[in-house]
């Protein structure tokens, strides 16, 4: 039996940097009945990076606050959200800042759906008001049923459904947290 190797390629979804190859060497098979089925890779989404704002960038945090944040080392959202894991972290931070621990842990929820890039420090603050805690019960939410509780936001505080977001853009929300 001749020796041959197939290479094979998948293309469409990926990126010319990410294209995966996958190697089959067919000698190792003698008959059609012991006929490997190639490993090929599925159409998973890769990770998606999250991004990081200045601390001074995200809503709800008035200047004081700020300030006292980056005199602690605090400058960025991705350095809030790493001192802030857990509750004896939000506990020993609300300490250093003489504030109430529920200030940090609204600082952490708003830090956490920044990551999301399409959300960023615009709309984090609208998810957190329309009952979103964190990306990951994002992630976990259905489209049209968020877009439906954040038009009803809109409208009962604003009085503006032109202000919510279109579906597209909730659905993309959702999708990015599910990649994060």
């Amino acid at each position: 039996m001749c020796s041959r190797i197939i290479v094979l390629t998948q293309k469409g979804g990926c990126t010319s940097e990410s294209q995966k190859q996958i190697k089959i060497d067919w000698t190792a098979y003698s008959s059609t009945s012991d006929f490997p089925v190639p490993n090929l890779p599925s159409r998973q989404f890769t990770a998606l990076q999250g991004k990081n704002w200045q601390i001074t960038d995200l809503p709800g945090l008035k200047v004081e606050e700020c300030e006292k944040l980056i005199a602690l080392g605090l400058n960025t959202t991705k350095a809030l959200l790493h001192n802030s894991n857990s509750m004896a972290q939000q506990t020993h931070l609300a300490q250093q800042l003489q504030l109430h621990v529920h200030h940090i842990q609204k600082w952490r929820a708003l830090a956490d759906m920044a990551r999301i890039p399409t959300v960023g420090n615009t709309y984090c603050g609208l998810l957190l008001h329309a009952g979103v805690p964190s990306v990951k019960h994002l992630a976990t939410l259905a489209p049209g049923r968020l877009h439906r509780q954040i038009l009803k936001l809109q409208v009962s505080t604003m009085r503006r459904p032109d202000l919510c977001p279109d579906a597209a853009l909730v659905t993309q929300w959702i999708q990015q947290a599910q990649r994060l």
